[in-house]
C-alpha cells in the first residue's frame, strides 16, 4: 500500500524576479523626479539672478544720466575713461583720440557702406566703459558706455576735411509760435536749442556667469 506523499510545490522565485524589477522601476522612477525638482530648482534660480541682474543695470543707466547732466567733457569727442564715445558705431579708440576701427588712419564714418566699425555690445571691449557699480550688493557688477547717435565726431555743425558732413539725431524747436499779448496777439520768437540724442548701454555681470544688456536713449 502506497503512502500519500504531501509533497510541496517547488519555488520558482518569480515573486523575487517581480520584486526586483519593480524595486528598479521605482528607483529609475525616484532618480527622475530627483533630477526634474533639480533643474526646476536651478531654472529657478537662473531666473531669479537675471531678474536681480536687470534691476541693478538701471544702476549704469542712472550713472550715465548722472554724468551727462554734470559733465565737463567736451561731448564733440571722446573720452573712454569715461565710457564716452561721440559717434553711434565708435568702439575702438587709437592714440590720437580719434575712432579707427579698421585701423586705415581715417576717422570712422558710421555712415559708411560697410562701416568700419560697428558697436556690438556682445563683442566690445568692457575695459572701455565706465564702472557704475563693482558690486551692488547682491553680486551684480555693473559698467556703461555712452554713444552719442552722431556721424562722426566733432560739433554738430562740423563737415570733416575728408568731405564727411555731420549728422546727427537731434532735439530741436520750432522758431516761432502764436504768442497772446496784452492787447492783441502776436508772433514771438522761441529760443531754439539743438540737443543730440544719446544711446546708453549697460552691461552687468552677475552670479553663475549672469549677463545682462540693457540700453537706454536720452536727449
Amino acid at each position: 500500500m502506497k503512502q500519500a506523499c504531501p509533497c510541496e510545490p517547488k519555488q520558482q522565485g518569480v515573486v523575487l524576479l517581480i520584486a526586483l524589477v519593480m524595486l528598479i522601476t521605482i528607483t529609475l522612477g525616484g532618480l527622475a523626479l530627483y533630477r526634474q525638482v533639480g533643474t526646476g530648482i536651478i531654472v529657478a534660480s537662473n531666473l531669479a539672478f537675471k531678474s536681480s541682474a536687470l534691476v541693478a543695470s538701471d544702476r549704469g543707466l542712472e550713472a550715465a544720466r548722472a554724468w551727462l547732466i554734470s559733465t565737463a567733457v567736451d561731448l564733440n569727442n571722446a573720452s573712454v575713461p569715461n565710457g564716452y564715445f561721440a559717434a553711434w558705431c565708435n568702439s575702438v579708440i587709437d592714440p590720437s583720440n580719434t575712432p579707427d576701427a579698421n585701423n586705415d588712419g581715417q576717422v570712422d564714418d558710421c555712415k559708411a557702406n560697410p562701416s568700419p566699425g560697428n558697436f556690438d555690445p556682445w563683442a566690445f571691449n568692457w575695459d572701455n566703459s565706465a564702472l557704475a557699480t563693482n558690486d551692488d550688493g547682491n553680486g551684480n557688477r555693473v559698467r556703461y558706455v555712452i554713444h552719442r547717435l552722431c556721424r562722426i565726431p566733432g560739433a554738430l555743425n562740423y563737415t570733416h576735411p575728408l568731405g564727411i558732413p555731420q549728422e546727427c539725431v537731434t532735439l530741436g524747436s520750432a522758431t516761432a509760435s502764436g504768442g497772446a499779448e496784452i492787447i492783441d496777439y502776436g508772433n514771438r520768437t522761441l529760443t531754439s536749442k539743438i540737443q543730440p540724442y544719446f544711446r546708453v548701454t549697460a552691461q552687468t555681470l552677475g552670479p553663475r556667469n549672469t549677463t545682462v544688456y540693457t540700453q537706454m536713449i536720452l536727449y
